[in-house]
């Protein structure tokens, strides 16, 4: 008995080992495996609030005035009301807040000839900003319009935007308290800052740009976990199970999704038929697609891989579908090639929608800038018809290309597959990447291989 009860306690630990790996999908076929140690690595709320808050003060101290400078701006008016933040408030304050406070009014101002940026606030504020309304006795739009009197500002910038939803956070109402309290000479120097609240918004930071690969990694070891026959049973599991394990998932690690996690199924033809009565149970030959992205350290992700279930005695996906997923791999160096600086959207997809025509290549773009939101503002890329698009993003895609500035590198890449009765597959691609002065690259690599689930 007590050599089996010391065989038991060293072979505990090892199936443990091995339970684990299955369960996180670590095999030989499944790419990107080493990076499971991102997942095993996240903060508690409190070591995320100083690493948050120490990546705002830089941002403020460097990436505000620079900004400023850009967009002569030289005073940039952030007002919003608890319950009813714009945007960009949630962007400029340090943690722990959660909200406004009543009316919060933030002001930075550049008093020029080479002095700081001053940042303040009217009430509402604390933590980075300097509360300057001292006299309550004076209303407090009063008492902004005063100080705007008496640092005579050229140019006053406000969050009202038609053309972007990220920089339209002032609210109807408060900027009719402003004009209503503001001299007409002032009235006159409002103008739109929305340039300024796409470069702060979109603009990464050196740490953020280091700490953004682990973000991904973290997201690659939770794809790597529910692609793995720990989560899903083939002929058992459905997509809604998956979805949901990996909502849970998410919770249980302390993220926040941005949008409800998304997974479906590409079905051989003869399969549709047999299963058509039950379409949403994960069957042997199906090909599974993924939509999933969370937000963590402030920063988001917005990632689609695939893999591959296998039928029995089968090792690897079928020929025709591993070269669909090689020509959206190919298109995406194509396309990444074409990232250059201070190219608008619309001439990027331009230039790649071209390359891979050239190449034989059946592509649809559909990229967004990713950040501090899923959907962040700044170099959108898109080459679906405007008619099914919201209204205006013909203008948003004008937007130019600036470095520092991250990306979901999102596509569509149609092949035609011979072992599927020549049906077309759609490979919907999606993985982060980053645009800097060396050009377009992946943030935490990207997916060349399917996942392979037996």
């Amino acid at each position: 008995m007590k050599n089996r009860l010391s065989l038991k306690a060293v072979l505990c630990p090892i199936f443990v080992v091995i339970l684990t790996a299955m369960s996180l999908g670590l095999s030989a076929q499944n790419p990107v495996s080493y990076q499971l140690r991102d997942i095993d690595q996240i903060l508690s709320e409190q070591k995320r609030a100083e690493v948050v808050n120490d990546l705002l003060q830089w941002r403020l101290d460097h990436i505000i005035p620079d900004l400023m400078q850009r967009e002569n701006i030289d005073m940039w008016l952030v007002m919003c009301r608890e319950t009813n933040e714009d945007p960009v408030f949630w962007t400029l304050f340090p943690e722990p807040n959660m909200h406004a406070r009543r009316t919060t009014m933030i002001v930075f101002y550049d008093p020029g000839d080479g002095r700081d940026v001053q940042r303040l606030c009217f009430g509402g504020g604390g933590g980075y900003y300097k509360n300057i309304w001292s006299d309550h006795s004076v209303p407090q739009f009063e008492f902004l319009a005063r100080w705007i009197v008496e640092k005579n500002p050229k140019k006053i910038g406000i969050n009202m935007s038609q053309t972007f939803r990220s920089a339209d956070g002032l609210s109807a109402s408060l900027y009719k308290k402003l004009i209503s309290n503001l001299d007409p000479r002032y009235q006159e120097r409002l103008v739109s800052a929305e340039n300024l609240c796409i470069g702060w918004l979109e603009t990464r930071s050196p740490g953020e740009l280091s700490l953004y690969r682990q973000v991904c990694g973290i997201q690659h070891g939770l794809i790597a976990e529910f692609y793995s026959n720990g989560t899903i049973v083939p002929d058992v599991t459905t997509v809604d199970d998956v979805m949901w394990w990996i909502r849970d998932r998410i919770t249980e690690l302390g993220l926040e999704p941005w949008f409800p996690p998304y997974i479906n199924v590409v079905r051989h033809p003869d399969l549709e038929e047999k299963y058509k009565d039950n379409p949403r149970v994960i069957r042997r030959g199906d090909l599974i697609h993924c939509d999933v992205g969370f937000r963590y350290l402030r920063l988001c992700t917005d990632m689609q891989w695939h893999a591959y279930v296998c039928h029995i005695g089968e090792e690897d996906a079928p020929d025709g579908l591993k070269e669909a997923l090689a020509n959206a791999v190919q298109f995406a160096d194509l396309y990444m090639d074409e990232f250059k600086e201070g190219l608008s959207g619309k001439k990027i997809a331009a230039n790649s929608i071209r390359k891979a025509e050239a190449a034989g290549l059946k592509a649809i773009i559909y990229s967004h800038p990713i950040g501090y939101w899923g959907h962040n503002a700044g170099c959108t890329i898109d080459t679906r018809p405007f008619d099914s698009q919201p209204p205006g993003a013909d203008k948003v895609m004008e937007y130019p290309l600036y470095p520092n500035t991250v990306y979901a590198i999102e596509f569509g890449c149609t092949t035609t597959v011979p072992e599927w009765n020549g049906k077309d597959v759609y490979i919907s691609y999606e993985e982060q990447g980053v645009f800097t002065k060396n050009g377009c690259n992946w943030v935490d690599g990207n997916q060349t291989e399917f996942y392979i689930i037996r």
